[in-house]
């Protein structure tokens, strides 16, 4: 049992399952933020042109109410959520590469056969295609 708990510990503190924890707490105290921005600024402002709430545009069909107004409200608050998020994540990816060197290309490892134009290893003396004898390089 001691050893269960010492991986349930070791697995519940890696780094990645903290950031993810860490993540989805900002998550919700961010949606709480667009959710009242979208309720208190930008629903009002969409309402003039009903001269009421958005959230309050509602659809009688057959005795069923469709509140499609809080639908609208919903898609709103998750193009924000979007926007905000690609934005945030594009400032991370940007932050995060000022401090990377630009990788290095690696050494080739082959070279053209002057005779065949086939790939050959670079240290290759005689060509395993057309069995020419190569050049030295110097």
């Amino acid at each position: 049992m001691k050893k269960f708990i010492e991986e349930f510990k070791s697995f519940a503190l890696r780094g990645n399952v903290m950031d993810m924890a860490i993540g989805v707490i900002i998550g919700g105290a961010f949606t709480s933020i667009v959710t009242s921005l979208t309720d208190n600024l930008i629903n009002p402002i969409l309402g003039l042109a009903g001269n009421t709430d958005l959230s309050a545009f509602t659809l009688q069909i057959a005795g069923i109410e469709l509140k499609y107004g809080a639908f609208l409200t919903s898609v709103i608050n998750f193009l924000i959520m979007a926007f905000v998020l690609f934005c945030m994540l594009k400032a991370v990816n940007k932050l995060t590469s000022l401090g990377r060197k630009p990788d290095v290309p690696a050494a080739p490892t082959t070279k053209k056969c002057p005779y065949c134009c086939s790939d050959i290893p670079i240290a290759a003396t005689k060509c395993a295609h057309c069995a020419s004898e190569l050049p030295r390089e110097e």
